[in-house]
């Protein structure tokens, strides 16, 4: 259900009127960025989703993640007032190696549309370096209906990966970098280190040094190297639910069975003191 596109394929596919290409650029550093990049300058055809105003809803202070995600209805309705449906080929991209347009990759899978979803190799970035058009011309497109039927097993809530730290039938992986996942440091939220018994597979090395997918089979190395294997029951998690997607996409490339998001991950684990914390073990894949 992974599935990528190159910068020539996706530009033979603007021809396409039953194409739709999605803009997912985003700064946690500058959450307006995003959407000053889009209308400055992306892919003709663009439509743009913002990962605080459209792939999530607002936080409920000591009770959710940093981005909880919205309810399945209202992220369809959404779509759909953008002319968005789900009979639409779907090409996602962003600007900051994948992560923000695998969040939206996977809350399609969630919406039941597991075929004709798209990521572009290399973002927006691979775009530029091609020399392909940009433009500042918003499209608007009619508005559509986005019919979906939501798979609630591809993702978990705390209690079932509490219910799994000792459990040897399940591999949890921190999409998160090793500082971070060790404990050595945290930027972001109130407590360092992660959840015990996982281990830390950064979902950047999921890339090569041009900033595009390993091939599939050196994906597969990587994760064979944790364990993971075709047989593997695995839950994913990061910080809030956004990286840990690319380490999804990734296993999917890689030929791997669908792992689980945890989608509230570290930042709603530690809403709750009651929930252990681990700074020990902590394994990083090469």
């Amino acid at each position: 259900m992974s599935h990528l596109l190159n910068t020539f394929e996706l530009n033979a596919c603007l021809r396409d009127t039953n194409t739709r290409v999605i803009d997912c650029r985003f700064s946690l550093a500058d959450p307006d960025y995003g959407l000053n990049a889009y209308k400055k300058s992306h892919i003709p055809g663009a439509i743009y989703l913002d990962l605080d105003k459209d792939l999530s809803v607002p936080v409920v202070s000591g009770l959710t993640g940093r981005h909880p995600l919205p309810h399945p209805q209202e992220f369809a309705a959404k779509l759909g007032s953008l002319g968005v449906s789900d009979q639409h080929t779907i090409v996602i991209y962003d600007d900051a190696d994948g992560a923000k347009a695998a969040r939206l990759w996977w809350m399609l899978l969630w919406l039941g549309k597991s075929e004709g979803v798209y990521l572009l190799d290399g973002g927006y970035q691979a775009w530029v370096n091609d020399d392909l058009s940009c433009t500042p011309v918003l499209p608007d497109y009619p508005s559509t209906q986005f019919d979906f039927e939501c798979n609630s097993t591809l993702k978990v809530e705390a209690d079932e990966v509490l219910s799994n730290i000792s459990s040897e039938q399940m591999i949890m992986l921190d999409a998160r970098s090793y500082s971070r996942f060790a404990g050595e440091e945290e930027p972001i939220d109130s407590v360092a280190g992660h959840i015990p018994g996982a281990m830390c597979c950064p979902y950047t090395e999921n890339l090569d040094q041009h900033g595009k997918f390993q091939s599939p089979d050196e994906l597969l190395k990587r994760f064979q190297y944790l364990g993971v294997n075709k047989v593997t029951n695995c839950i994913c998690y990061c910080g809030s639910g956004v990286t840990a997607c690319h380490n999804i996409f990734s296993m999917q490339l890689a030929g791997l069975p669908m792992p689980k998001l945890y989608a509230g991950s570290w930042s709603e684990w530690i809403t709750n003191p009651q929930r252990p914390v681990s700074k020990q073990d902590a394994m990083i894949s090469n």
